[in-house]
């Protein structure tokens, strides 16, 4: 079974009930999640054996937190406790021509106060075919960018795949370092780029168009500056309305340009964790399929969380090979 190394936040989600407003509700649902525990969730469910990296409040919330991970399977011996709260963050789920909208509470949560010296990289990473972060976690605070680069430095001596979601929020950054710096200095240890134009001309400072020939400079001129990454993965993610979606993706690899069809989801339940979907079908992807059906793959998971209500995608593999293969129609299985 194929081992899976991911770091970042755990996180609490509250929202209203249903597409309620915060003014408008007096109780709240809560999830666990986080950009790359959604990503672990999401590939343990599929059958892979997952390692998650991270702090959690040592309180019944930190309790629960580690229950709930544990009941997908995922080993937990490198989450440590400490005193500081967990991050949450609130949600308004949007409908229609209503967005939904975030309000996050984590700049000094418990993540946020992790230090390199409580991981063992050497030790989370033997065994681990593929190690993946986010541009989120470096945000969050010093610790957890140097944490990560530790670990990033080490998997790269270990000749381990890295896949990164590079994810600029220019609502993180407040301890005094350039976001866009970093995330380059990150990329650059890094082996599998998910992301597309956007991200690329965030990180390096450049104003590629967002078409196919300005995708595929971008991605040479990524692999140019960062000459570690030798396969480039992009999400493309179109809204019609806050309940209506499309779905594609595209790649980069050996020079060679590959794109899926576009996927519609109509009456969404959830748009929260879909990238993360995609990422996750993609490691699956590239760990049991060749590039391109790794890309389809990662595609059809994307669509198919938009129809999941939380942060985590859980559908099984054999789910999304449904879809991927154009079951799309939602008969119920008997």
């Amino acid at each position: 079974m194929s081992k899976i190394l991911t770091f970042g936040e755990v996180i609490m989600r509250l929202s209203p009930p249903g597409n309620k407003t915060m003014k408008q509700s007096h109780e709240m649902e809560f999830f666990f999640g986080g950009t790359e525990l959604n990503v672990a969730s999401s590939l343990a469910t599929m059958g892979c054996n997952v390692t998650h990296i991270s702090n959690v409040s040592d309180d019944f919330v930190g309790e629960s937190a580690l229950s709930f991970i544990k009941s997908f399977g995922i080993n937990t011996a490198f989450i440590n406790k400490n005193e500081h709260p967990l991050g949450l963050y609130f949600l308004e789920v949007g409908s229609s021509v209503r967005a939904s909208r975030i309000a996050y509470n984590r700049l000094n949560g418990s993540f946020a106060n992790i230090k390199p010296e409580q991981i063992d990289w050497k030790k989370a990473l033997e065994g681990c075919e593929y190690f993946h972060w986010t541009g989120i976690s470096p945000g969050i605070s010093e610790g957890a960018y140097e944490t990560l680069k530790e670990g990033l430095l080490t998997a790269r001596e270990m000749g381990i795949e890295v896949t990164t979601d590079p994810a600029y929020r220019s609502n993180l950054w407040k301890y005094g370092k350039n976001g866009n710096e970093v995330l380059k200095e990150l990329v650059s240890y890094s082996t599998i780029f998910i992301g597309g134009v956007n991200e690329i001309n965030e990180i390096l400072g450049t104003q590629f168009s967002s078409d196919q020939q300005g995708f595929m400079e971008a991605c040479e001129e990524l692999k140019k500056q960062c000459p570690s990454i030798h396969k480039i993965f992009d999400k493309i993610r179109i809204g019609v309305t806050a309940s209506s979606q499309q779905t594609q993706g595209r790649a980069l690899v050996n020079g060679n340009y590959f794109e899926t069809v576009f996927l519609e989801v109509d009456n969404v339940v959830d748009r929260i964790g879909t990238g993360d979907a995609f990422a996750a079908g993609l490691i699956y992807g590239l760990l049991n399929f060749d590039d391109e059906k790794a890309l389809n793959f990662a595609n059809a998971a994307c669509a198919i969380k938009h129809t999941i209500l939380g942060d985590i995608n859980y559908c099984s593999a054999e789910d999304i090979l449904e879809v991927m293969a154009g079951n799309s129609g939602g008969r119920i299985k008997r």
